[in-house]
Parts: structure tokens; sequence; C-alpha cells
């Protein structure tokens, strides 16, 4: 008989695309995935991984066998989340994975909520007095990287954010639901001569220098695309993925920086917040989850929670 441990192992190699990521990804070594592999071959009769240089490929029989691993994994999830979950009183471990600001402004709040001792990464939290049982751990991830950890069940809930310039795409196994509209602002020393503006265009910002979050970032791409309709590119002298820092370098007098109003902190002297217009530069903050945990009690429970605190946001 076809364990699912081993099972669960090679969905992983081929999610994965390696033993060694898989292992990470599950959170074992290399050689216990390596030993349910070799397992599952001797339950299966089958060859499921043959080598490829240093590396290794599936099989056909392999890719087959992996395809209906997903499917069992699938319904054992559901099943899991469903008919053996008590509705009543959410609990387990759910892992969240979320944005560097949703985290600061969503989920910390969220904890603090669930009566959590500390809210960040690892973060353990209760529902309440005496608790339900429901642990949630926290891991930062940019939402390219969020969505594909939930895709592949190293996350259980992601909170991703979604610019309008820049698609963020849904894999068909997961449910996106909305959460609010988050507004950035450029933000600007005091002493600039825009400083004074209520609101300013692209063609305003073309010869500014600017501090950005890395390249490939979701939020750089916003910025390359508020100046691509004009033909320009961004001049951009400093790369950090803290907001922080942007403010920080905002404030010296350095850079201009557009920053996200979501988890912001309370600005310092010098540094003035003004919108862009023409288009209104804004994310679409929203949840993710796989679909066989449309019905899981600890998820839901989580995205009331989580509606509640984006209800009493001042972001848009």
């Amino acid at each position: 008989m076809i364990e699912i441990a081993a099972l669960r192992a090679l969905v992983a190699v081929e999610q994965q695309g390696s033993v060694v990521a898989a292992s990470e990804a599950m959170g074992f070594s290399p050689s216990a995935v390596s030993q349910q592999i070799k397992k599952l071959e001797k339950q299966s009769g089958v060859t499921v991984l043959e080598r490829h240089g240093r590396g290794v490929l599936l099989t056909d029989r392999g890719m087959a066998l992996a395809e209906y691993g997903r499917r069992i994994l699938g319904e054992l999830e559901e099943l899991q989340a469903t008919l053996l979950a008590d509705p009543a009183k959410p609990s387990g471990v759910l892992r969240l994975v979320a944005f560097s600001t949703a985290c600061r402004g969503l989920v910390g709040p969220m904890l603090g909520k669930l009566g959590a001792a500390q809210a960040g990464t690892g973060s353990r939290a209760s529902s309440g007095p005496g608790g339900s049982g429901l642990e949630i751990r926290v891991v930062a991830e940019d939402p390219r990287e969020a969505v594909q950890r939930v895709a592949t069940g190293e996350a259980d809930l992601g909170v991703v954010h979604n610019w309008h310039s820049v698609p963020l795409v849904i894999p068909e196994n997961m449910v996106h639901e909305d959460l609010c509209l988050d507004t950035a602002d450029v933000l600007l020393n005091s002493a600039h001569p825009l400083a004074g503006r209520t609101a300013v265009e692209p063609t305003d910002l073309v010869d500014e220098s600017w501090i950005s979050t890395p390249a490939g970032a979701i939020c750089n791409e916003a910025l390359l695309a508020i100046l691509a309709g004009l033909g320009r590119v961004p001049d951009i002298r400093i790369y950090d993925p803290d907001f922080s820092t942007h403010i920080a370098m905002v404030q010296q007098g350095v850079a201009v920086a557009l920053v996200p109003r979501l988890g912001r902190p309370e600005l310092p002297a010098g540094v003035v917040a003004v919108p862009v217009v023409n288009p209104m530069q804004q994310r679409q903050v929203g949840i993710v989850y796989r679909k066989t945990m449309t019905a899981s009690p600890s998820i839901r429970h989580v995205l009331r929670l989580l509606q509640d605190v984006a209800a009493g946001l001042e972001v848009d």
C-alpha cells in the first residue's frame, strides 16, 4: 500500500524541482525525502525519479503518480478542513505568509485580536481567554513568493497585494478575496518644490532621483510603471527593501520615494506625503488560500478578523 508521506514527498519534488528544494520546503533533510521516494518506488513498483546531470527528473510514471498524489492530498486536506474540523472551534496551526507592510498594518492587529503574546515572524496566538488551540505562525514574503508558498502547501493563508499596473497571477487551485485598497503617496522632503502640492502627476516626477525596493519586487515594478507611459525610466539611485529606510532617505533630502499607506509609520518632521493622480497609485490588498481550504474554520476565522482590521484602516 502506498503511504501518504511518500506521496507527499514526490509531490514536493515535482513542485520544487529537486530533492534538496523539496526537503527545505517540507522541513526534512534531503536524505529523508530520498528515503520516502525509494519507499514509494518499492510500494508502487515503478521508478519515479531518474538522474539528470546533477539533479533529478520525474519519469513519465512519476509524473502520473504525482498528479494522482496532488488530487489525493487535496481531497485529504479538504476532508481534514471540513468534516474532521469543528466549525465552532478553530484549532491547529495556521501558517500565514504576508508582505512586510501587511505584517505591520494587518497581521499585527489581527494577532492582537487573537490575544497574541507577540506579533511577527514565528508568532503564536490563541483566540481568547483559555485559547481555542489556534496557533498562527507568520513569515514575511513578497506577494509572488507568498502565492507560491500557499499554492504548494508550504503556507495555508497569504496576504498579498496586486498593483493595478502589475497584475499578480493566482494559480487555478487557489482562491483570492479582496481586503482593502491601499494608496501609495510620493514622499518628499518638506523643502522640495513639490512638497506644497495637494497632488502630483507622473509628468511632475520625471526628473526626480528615487529610492526603490529591489529590482524585480512588485513595488519596484509599480514605480517603473508610473513613468513607462511617458517613455521614461525613473532615476533610481538607491535600492532598499525597507520602507523605513526610504523615509529616512527622504528626510535627508537624498531622494523621493513611492510608499504605500498600509503599515507606514508616522512620518517624521521634514517628510511630506503627496498623492499621485492620473492615475492614482493604488494596490489591491487581498488574501489567498487553496480551494481545498475554503470551508476550514481556521481560515474563515482568521479571514473575518483580517476583514475587521481592514475595515478600520484609512489607506485609500
